[in-house]
């Protein structure tokens, strides 16, 4: 089975057996690599790994935000869905003012907001990079927090 099919199949189980009507859902992986992808799929199945955070700026002009009740599929580095998850709370800010509640609810490290800063930075300045922008802390972040639903 190819990983369209599989992602589709896995969410038709999951609206089957939640009785959803009408739902709809994206897949995607965490982070950059398949070794990141792997980590935080596995962190967020565990139910450790309850919140994300994007580059608000880095955003395709017509693509759009994380909204609350929506369907994720989260697959792991090969494609392959992990978990299905629903956003709860969204919000908006300045990566200088992120807090040590978002950066636990991360679920990654020590899930202290200095290891958050110590893996998002990198993370943030090469994104930023490769869209031929530059990272600087008034970055605006857009904050992400979901529930595992299936």
């Amino acid at each position: 089975m190819d990983h369209k099919a599989e992602i589709k199949a896995y969410w038709q189980s999951f609206v089957s057996k939640h009785h959803l009507q009408n739902a709809t859902y994206s897949a995607w992986a965490f982070g950059n690599s398949p070794e990141m992808a792997n980590e935080l799929a596995d962190l967020t199945f565990k139910g450790i790994k309850t919140a994300t955070t994007s580059a608000y700026d880095l955003y395709e002009e017509n693509e759009p935000y994380p909204q609350v009740g929506e369907y994720n599929i989260i697959l792991d580095g090969s494609g392959h869905p992990v978990c299905i998850t629903q956003t709860v709370v969204t919000e908006i800010m300045p990566y200088k003012n992120m807090t040590a509640e978002h950066a636990y609810h991360e679920g990654e490290g020590n899930r202290t907001l200095a290891y958050w800063r110590s893996v998002h930075e990198p993370f943030f300045r090469n994104e930023f990079k490769e869209a031929g922008q530059t990272f600087t802390e008034d970055m605006t972040c857009f904050c992400e927090v979901f529930e595992v639903v299936g």
